[in-house]
């Protein structure tokens, strides 16, 4: 596809796990894809197999619960790939504890990203979408969002995410804006493979123990979510706002 007629999406945290698998499947679809992440040398590596692939990316390293580096990310991804109206805010963090252990540190590290992240990253991107008529944000919450022990702050941010998605699907929709969550249930990644090393589980009996009380009987992969993500990007869910996806096996809530 040429570079004229591409859309341009940005996904937050793309350097693996959900995160990456949903960078390469908007490139497969055809959109150039910006790949920011904290770790900018990872980050590189996924753009590095869309490139292989004959697609457009660009890796930008950022923090995105910083200001002025998220102004100065989109600003780079305006100037080498073209004006951003797709947005995947995937980015995230973990620092599970039980609340009487938890710091205020971990409160605010796991806000800061997913929240504020979420926040900082939308709203320098929308102007660029509503100048286009047209707009693509997907935020991903979790599962953990009705509830889960020792992640009172993962909890309410995804929680969190959810009121923000609803808003921002009622502010935006008559610029010809979209905006979703999925939620996924278990997915293995490398995030879920710390959480069983730091409960002192291997990672085979832990997927083993989440697929049990999984309707379908398996645990996610991250091209589960990039799926769902890919058919709210898309062209055919325009009429498809304010909702919560959740990417689980099952029904929950």
């Amino acid at each position: 596809m040429p570079a004229s007629e591409q859309r341009v999406a940005i996904v937050t945290g793309g350097a693996r796990g959900i995160g990456a698998a949903t960078a390469l499947r908007l490139a497969a679809d055809g959109h150039a894809v910006a790949v920011v992440d904290l770790d900018r040398g990872a980050a590189a590596a996924t753009a590095r197999q869309i490139t292989a692939a004959g697609g457009r990316a660009l890796a930008v390293g950022a923090d995105v619960a910083d200001e002025a580096q998220v102004a100065a990310a989109v600003a780079r991804v305006e100037e080498e790939l073209g004006a951003p109206t797709i947005l995947v805010n995937n980015a995230g963090v973990l620092r599970d504890n039980l609340l009487f252990k938890m710091s205020s540190l971990d409160w605010d590290t796991v806000m800061g990203v997913h929240l504020r992240g979420a926040f900082l990253m939308a709203r320098e991107v929308q102007r660029h979408m509503v100048a286009a008529g047209f707009g693509r944000i997907v935020n991903l919450s979790s599962s953990s969002a009705l509830g889960n022990r020792g992640q009172a702050n993962y909890a309410a941010a995804k929680s969190g995410l959810q009121g923000f998605t609803k808003t921002l699907a009622l502010e935006l929709g008559k610029f010809g804006v979209t905006v979703n969550a999925v939620a996924p249930g278990f997915i293995a990644t490398d995030m879920t493979a710390a959480t069983a090393a730091r409960t002192g589980v291997a990672f085979e009996e832990f997927k083993a123990r989440a697929a049990a009380s999984v309707p379908v009987r398996r645990v996610g992969a991250p091209e589960d979510v990039a799926d769902a993500i890919a058919y709210f990007t898309g062209p055919r869910a325009g009429f498809v706002s304010g909702q919560v996806l959740y990417v689980a096996g099952g029904p929950l809530g």
